[in-house]
């Protein structure tokens, strides 16, 4: 039990998360045409129990449950989850008390977690390139290392702005991650167990951001901002060797050159189809609310009227658990509302979470926060998933370029959210809130009705 959380039940909601995402994940690429694959695969047994059979399985090899080094794998994964999101928000629930300490308004101070988010959008891309050229396990393994040797620096910065440009160089190392964690999965597990691999690193995705959040409040009321982040540096060290020790070497990695200009065609093929640019919008949009609004809900908790502690403050993010309910139920809501329907529901959660918040009472703040929490992760899982179904090419740079609007609309949320604080309250960044909402609904209702002109001209076109 975690402050009162079954992990039994975190772990049930992960495996279904990853299940969702799967559906949309395309095959990992390993740059073969199709005529090449197919030329190169063995013609299939018909009887599945004949010898020859698991002789031309071409998955024979691949890491499956109780197998050589699947256990090993995932923890090494699990690991690695953790680590890359307790590092990433790792200031997050520190702020307040960063502010008093250098003497800084929040929207200084909450540079120290835009930086970093906005390190990881810039490094997305061309670290997922690198990935194609070095390998994932390489790649992953340099990454978190000098993620982890940061975060023992960070605790002894000078300054803000010194904090700042650590964090910033700390993302951009976290940005080998993401770009890589997620083919490795697809390229070194059988298909049948990849689900239940992926749902441990989504696991460790949430364990990690949430309780680095929790246990940096708790250390912070106790000694200090600093040695909070010791403490999650001293974690993700751990968390790093760990991941160094357990991972086995790849197997089915086939290395290619990724060049600058094919990567730059490839990515302006997807920005110039206007579908994906409405999704990376959308998922900009809704993760504009939710960096802003937890960037500063710390403020105003630990302020009168509410003077909450500072490891109370910290504990509120455990309602992050909801975003991964609310991220399964995605799934089903596209096929009862279709895709725009869940969008329209996702942006109305959402927005009543916001004006709930208003209300000057920790229950109200709590729960429009699980409203905010179960809106913005039901949006994000939508819009995410569509991109790899519209991108026909390509699929891991669309996916890497939805990454990088998403962590950029976390820059800035909780930029402008933290500066809409000090100019305004809390109802500043509310509004704030409420204008990328009504963005979000807005590009939602464009794509609405283009897609009834385009129903009624293939009526017409029928009639006539």
């Amino acid at each position: 039990m975690f402050h009162g959380i079954d992990y039994g039940v975190l772990m049930h909601w992960t495996h279904e998360v990853a299940s969702f995402y799967l559906r949309s994940m395309p095959p990992a690429d390993t740059g073969a045409s199709v005529t090449d694959r197919a030329a190169a695969s063995p013609p299939s047994s018909t009887d599945p129990s004949s010898p020859s059979a698991a002789v031309t399985d071409p998955e024979s090899d691949k890491l499956r449950p109780g197998g050589p080094g699947y256990r090993r794998m995932s923890f090494a994964l699990f690991a690695a989850g953790v680590a890359t999101f307790a590092l990433l928000y790792s200031t997050q629930a520190l702020l307040p008390a960063i502010s008093a300490d250098l003497h800084v308004a929040p929207d200084q101070a909450s540079w120290t977690v835009s930086a970093a988010t906005f390190g990881l959008a810039l490094g997305v891309i061309p670290l997922s390139a690198l990935s194609e050229r070095f390998g994932r396990r390489t790649l992953m393994t340099a990454s978190l290392t000098v993620a982890a040797v940061l975060a023992l620096l960070v605790p002894f910065a000078p300054s803000l702005g010194t904090l700042i440009a650590l964090r910033a160089v700390q993302g951009v190392a976290l940005a080998g991650l993401p770009a890589s964690a997620m083919a490795f999965l697809a390229e070194e597990v059988r298909a049948k167990a990849l689900v239940a691999a992926i749902g441990l690193f989504v696991a460790g995705n949430s364990i990690g951001g949430m309780s680095g959040r929790i246990v940096t409040g708790w250390v912070a009321q106790a000694w200090g901002w600093r040695a909070a982040l010791g403490a999650v540096g001293v974690l993700a060290v751990v968390c790093a060797v760990a991941f160094r020790l357990l991972v086995p070497r790849a197997r089915h990695f086939a290395a290619r050159s990724v060049g600058p200009r094919a990567l730059a065609r490839t990515l302006g093929g997807h920005l110039a189809d206007p579908l994906l640019r409405r999704l990376y919008a959308i998922g900009g949009l809704f993760m504009t609310v939710f960096g802003a609004v937890y960037t500063v809900i710390g403020y105003r908790l630990v302020a009168e009227p509410f003077n909450l502690p500072q490891g109370i403050v910290g504990s509120i993010f455990v309602i992050y658990l909801v975003g991964t309910v609310s991220s399964a139920a995605a799934g089903k809501l596209v096929g009862r509302m279709g895709r725009r329907g869940a969008l329209y529901l996702a942006v109305g959660t959402t927005t009543a979470g916001l004006l709930l918040t208003l209300i000057t009472s920790v229950g109200a703040v709590l729960a429009g926060l699980v409203l905010i929490t179960a809106g913005f992760f039901a949006g994000h899982a939508v819009a995410s998933s569509s991109v790899s179904r519209t991108a026909k090419t390509a699929r891991a740079q669309a996916s890497a370029l939805y990454q990088c609007a998403y962590y950029i609309g976390s820059s800035l949320g909780g930029a402008l959210g933290a500066a809409a604080f000090h100019a305004a309250g809390w109802s500043g960044t509310v509004l704030l809130g409420l204008a990328a909402m009504v963005g979000a609904a807005g590009i939602t209702l464009y794509a609405t009705r283009q897609a009834v002109a385009e129903r009624r001209l293939l009526s017409l076109g029928k009639a006539a």
